[in-house]
């Protein structure tokens, strides 16, 4: 992912006072328990101590030190171990508490950047750091089936609104976790206020959670992207990262299709960008208040045929929940 020599030395930055910050709480707990116990102190002067010690006597060819350090660490973790656990403490009390306990907060695995490095990157680029306070209040854990009619049917299918929400919930979950070993893709259409974006954010959530990177964009910012990639991105670093990591995060949301201005530039770059997630098998989940129809005739039968073939389609109906908030 291509950043700017000022982004990636704002991550590491981040990065590093992640690592003081641990460094300080660790050593807090330390100087606690010293001030508890003072044996405590003298034992890990004595671990370090005889760990020079045996080390030098190795290097000066003595082939029985290391088994000597090796029985010496181990009563003296034994005493420590005791003298902690009379005070009620576990030797987990003194390990760092880390936000990415994959990288331990370094932002590499070996050589390669982490997974939490990735999603940071993301942040950084699109300046979508907000989408994080929304999902706050926009999971699975606040959704709610309350708005959902169980009685107003979809002369189509048979089934009530909240009976067709249940079964997109579903699917949703189904999304999520099979998400590293089955490539899908969803499209969520219906009237405006139906739970659309609300049920692509519950998706969002989940998959950051488990250290998956994830794009939000509005139709409007993300053709506006492809825009400036197309015409002004000489020598602009920003604009050709943020091109490059719309084919390459694990989730792109495209969320309300339709509301920017279509034409002949937009239809086919959408065309390009769903064809080149597919054939990367990185996955999409659009929404819209276009019917299927309008997706036809204003995207073109091949990018809806593309649509109609690689996602699951998601039809949710019902009375808008922004006019029934207000209301109660």
């Amino acid at each position: 992912m291509p950043l700017s020599n000022a982004q990636y030395d704002q991550i590491i930055r981040e990065y590093n006072a992640k690592q003081i910050k641990n460094q300080h709480m660790v050593d807090d707990r330390m100087n606690e328990v010293y001030g508890k116990d003072k044996r405590l102190k003298a034992i890990d002067d004595a671990i370090s101590s005889c760990s020079l010690f045996q080390a030098r006597k190795l290097l000066n060819g003595d082939v029985t030190a290391l088994a000597t350090l090796r029985s010496k660490l181990s009563e003296y973790k034994k005493q420590r171990l005791d003298i902690l656990k009379q005070l009620g403490y576990s030797e987990q009390y003194f390990e760092p508490v880390y936000e990415c306990p994959d990288c331990k907060d370094t932002g590499y695995i070996e050589n390669e950047r982490c997974h939490c490095f990735m999603q940071r990157a993301i942040d950084l680029v699109y300046t979508q750091s907000n989408i994080r306070n929304i999902l706050k209040d926009e999971n699975f854990g606040t959704f709610s089936y309350d708005y959902y009619s169980d009685s107003q049917q979809n002369p189509a299918t048979g089934l009530t609104s909240l009976q067709t929400i249940q079964n997109a919930v579903r699917e949703c979950q189904k999304f999520i976790r099979d998400f590293d070993t089955d490539f899908s893709n969803l499209f969520l259409y219906g009237d405006t206020g139906v739970g659309k974006t609300f049920l692509s954010n519950c998706v969002a959530k989940e998959l950051l959670d488990t250290g998956h990177s994830v794009i939000y964009f509005t139709a409007f910012q993300l053709f506006d992207i492809f825009e400036k990639n197309t015409f002004q991105k000489e020598n602009d670093k920003d604009i050709i990262a943020a091109h490059q990591n719309i084919f390459d995060c694990d989730l792109l949301i495209l969320d309300d299709l339709g509301t920017e201005m279509p034409n002949s530039f937009t239809i086919s770059q959408l065309f390009l960008c769903i064809n080149e997630r597919i054939l990367r098998s990185k996955s999409t989940i659009i929404s819209t208040n276009l019917s299927l129809n309008q997706v036809a005739e204003i995207y073109s039968e091949r990018t809806f045929s593309r649509i109609s073939s690689k996602y699951v389609m998601l039809k949710l109906f019902g009375d808008d929940i922004r006019i029934q908030k207000k209301i109660h």
